[in-house]
């Protein structure tokens, strides 16, 4: 028996060649780690809230010196485990008050000892009960939230190396379905302190001589946080929270992220500073010169006075180096560059940054001052020359000549500014103008303006979005790409849109010809597959100056077994589904995998390794691509193998629009029994499963294309899901439960008009 639906169809369960059929499971997904860090040499407890962390046994960490164990998991409990301990909290209840009544037989002062005993006697733990009593208080609170996606909580202990690098580190679980999403853990070298609640008040954290330090904690709904110090005069304080870069997006939050304020307090209690930014980025930083000795409160809490358990933070506080700006912003590659430096208690003002062995990109720049690290901003390095602004350039008279191509470092050092360059260039040539600022944390909101020898507009653009740039969601760097009607001279002016200026509104813009290239990206960046299944991925291409061809894709020395089906990229397309099959057999822990891509560029092959990313969602709507250290897979369950499927006949394969098309299959022999269904996973509208037919081979899946809805010149994967449907309940009022089998390896596909689809059937027949 055959049953269509839309995309669907059942068939002989033989045809699908999968591994052995297991129930759904939901990938584990961490939320928040608290506290976010520690100090090197130090031994900590941390809590990972959660959900489906079920057998959370082992933590993956990035970076050395760093080592974790689980101590507990903890689950919030279900209906029925409430409805059981409320019965045994009424029983315990009960007879305690029968013991008081004999109070003459013993001192009944340890009432918690005579709980616990008790609660032994009925079954049950004291521990067990207090899990219900707080459940039932949480339950009772009109500020808290029951979130199920941070409900569960596993207790790690933490070790850092005295000598463990300080930095971001990436933090992962282990679980019985495999590995979570990566979530930050900062390794420093102050002392760290823990809030202890309550605090909306007051909390010490000690006078004199403790600072600088960092201080942990957790926004709860209406919650205030508040931290006494000791300061002296004439010192420069710096408090730096992390909030958002702790956790970059929230699902379910507007704006999308924990938005933390800081204020300071003077010793009369009068506010004397605060923050509810930095820039353009949300995590505030509060920056004070002390006028008198005494004792200085600082407080922190959500703008808008929402929290839970997922709104962590972290301040660091005390006469820190913290860099303001940096200038020039970028440099060339294989050179010295010498960078100015601003900000407060820093030890220098310039900086020589020595060409790395990375080659082109973006590497972080930081000060020491003994033991303290500032933070690290970014530098930018290329292989295109490098210049400086020349002053005055502020318009089309005093335009200063460039030589393209080149990068220009120069500054809108005043509000109102603008800076004029003028190139030559001849007709039928295309010139790029890029301006990098906001993507190197200058404040910079630029707009980029291309003009002729005689003034007249030629382009104009203000914002230009990145996906690379997963961090940022305002893209406020501009980029322009022009094809040169005449041989002459151009400007480019470059200003703020909001007409702001001053030292750090700092760029890099590039003028050049067009640099086709591209970046990948692949998601997510913690797959979890059964042994010998195949699991969907996105991997998305970020092209770069009107590269439009086609990537391929390969895992690069990835072990044994790991296979990527439908491993391309079609010209003009910016993201793509594939598949990844993993070994038939389940491995002793996560796989690191490496991918990557190439192209063909103006005849040379190009070559980019794939960076794993998180698709994160912001405030119900927005995603954004947040990258992550490694791409890592888990392969789990028993591994009971069956033959692999193979798909037979020439790649991509061709349908023809308006009509239909074969995919055969290769499969294993055997005889047919059950039934499972088929069902295309996200298809690209027009295309839909018809039926399945015999083949000489073992069987062909039929598709047919609806012409109005896919046009010829359509590429990419088809992803096709197995299931198979369970009866249950008593005969004739059974209720059919789907249950989930795997996924077939990915098929690419091209849409071609009909006579060039018969035309390559024909060639492929006489093959």
């Amino acid at each position: 028996m055959i049953l269509l639906r839309r995309h669907l169809l059942f068939l002989p369960v033989a045809l699908l060649a999968l591994a052995e059929a297991a129930p759904a499971q939901n990938n584990p997904r961490i939320g928040y780690v608290y506290p976010a860090g520690g100090q090197q040499g130090a031994a900590f407890e941390v809590t990972v809230g959660g959900q489906y962390l079920d057998g959370a046994s082992d933590v993956c960490l990035s970076g050395d010196g760093v080592e974790a164990t689980v101590l507990k998991h903890a689950k919030p409990l279900t209906q029925r485990q409430i409805n059981e301990l409320r019965e045994k909290l009424q029983e315990v209840q009960k007879r305690m008050q029968e013991e008081r009544k004999k109070g003459a037989r013993g001192n009944f002062r340890d009432t918690a000892g005579l709980f616990t005993r008790i609660a032994a006697e009925v079954g049950t733990s004291a521990e067990d009960l207090q899990a219900l009593a707080d459940l039932r208080k949480r339950m009772n609170d009109p500020k808290q939230q029951l979130n199920p996606q941070i409900s569960e909580t596993v207790t790690l202990n933490i070790r850092l190396a005295p000598d463990a690098a300080p930095g971001l580190r990436q933090l992962r679980l282990v679980t019985l379905a495999g590995l979570s999403n990566p979530l930050w853990l900062h390794v420093g070298p102050l002392p760290e302190y823990c809030e202890s609640e309550p605090n909306d008040e007051l909390a010490d954290i000690g006078v004199r001589d403790t600072l600088p330090a960092v201080i942990n904690g957790q926004i709860l709904p209406g919650d205030v946080d508040r931290f006494a110090f000791h300061a002296r005069k004439g010192q420069r304080l710096v408090a730096a929270a992390a909030a958002r870069e702790l956790i970059p997006y929230l699902a379910d939050a507007v704006p999308g992220w924990f938005q933390a304020t800081l204020v300071l307090y003077d010793p009369a209690g009068k506010e004397v500073a605060f923050a509810d930014d930095y820039r353009f980025n949300p995590d505030p930083v509060l920056c004070y010169e002390v006028p008198e000795d005494g004792t200085y409160v600082l407080e922190i809490k959500d703008a808008i006075y929402r929290g839970r358990e997922d709104f962590v933070y972290r301040v660091t506080l005390g006469e820190i180096p913290f860099v303001t700006g940096i200038f020039p912003l970028g440099g060339r590659d294989g050179e010295k560059s010498t960078v100015e430096l601003a900000g407060w208690n820093l030890p220098v003002d310039k900086l020589t940054i020595r060409p790395q062995e990375d080659g082109p990109g973006v590497q972080p720049v930081s000060v020491e001052t003994g033991q303290e690290l500032s933070n690290r901003v970014p530098f930018a390095v290329d292989t295109l020359p490098d210049g400086l602004e020349e002053e005055p350039n502020d318009d089309s008279a005093s335009a200063q000549r460039v030589e393209t191509p080149l990068f220009v470092n120069g500054r809108i050092d005043r509000p109102g500014d603008w800076d004029v360059y003028c190139f030559h260039a001849r007709a039928g040539g295309q010139i790029v103008a890029e301006v990098l600022a906001r993507r190197l944390g200058s404040p910079l909101d630029s707009v980029l303006e291309l003009t002729d020898a005689e003034g007249r507009r030629l382009a104009l653009c203000d914002d230009c979005e990145d996906k690379g740039a997963g961090m940022i969601t305002h893209h406020a760097d501009s980029q322009l790409h022009f094809a040169i009607p005449a041989d002459g001279t151009y400007y480019v002016r470059l200003g703020d849109t909001q007409r702001r200026g001053g030292p750090a509104y700092a760029y890099r813009l590039r003028v050049s010809p067009p640099r086709p290239d591209f970046e990948l990206r692949v998601v997510p960046a913690s797959l979890n597959a059964r042994a010998g299944t195949s699991e969907p991925i996105t991997v998305y291409a970020l092209r770069r100056d009107g590269f439009d061809g086609d990537v391929l894709l390969q895992l690069k020395d990835a072990p044994a077994g790991f296979v990527l089906s439908g491993g391309w990229i079609p010209a003009g397309q910016e993201q793509v589904r594939m598949t990844l099959t993993v070994p038939p057999v389940a491995e002793q822990g996560p796989a690191t995998l490496v991918l990557e891509g190439r192209a063909e560029i103006d005849g040379q092959e190009v070559r980019r390794t794939a960076v794993p990313a998180e698709d994160m969602m912001q405030a119900f709507a927005y995603r954004h691509l947040v990258p992550a250290d490694d791409w890592m897979v888990t392969v789990t369950g028993r591994g009971r193998y069956r033959s692999s499927l193979r798909i037979l006949g020439p790649l991509p394969v061709r349908f023809p629009t308006g009509g239909t098309a074969r995919v055969r299959l290769s499969l294993p022999g055997g005889p047919l029994v059950g039934q499972v269904g088929l069902e295309l996973n996200e298809p690209p509208e027009g295309i839909a499963i018809k039926r399945i037919v015999p083949d000489p081979e073992g069987a062909a899946i039929v598709l047919s294309v609806d012409a109005e809805k896919a046009t010829p010149g359509l590429k990419g994967n088809l992803i096709v899901d197995a299931f198979t449907e369970v009866s249950r309940g008593p005969a004739g009022q059974a209720n059919k439960r789907r249950m989930p089998l795997g996924t077939l390896p990915a098929i690419p596909f091209e849409i071609v008009k009909p006579q060039t689809w018969l035309d390559a059937a024909m060639e492929s027949a006489s093959e």
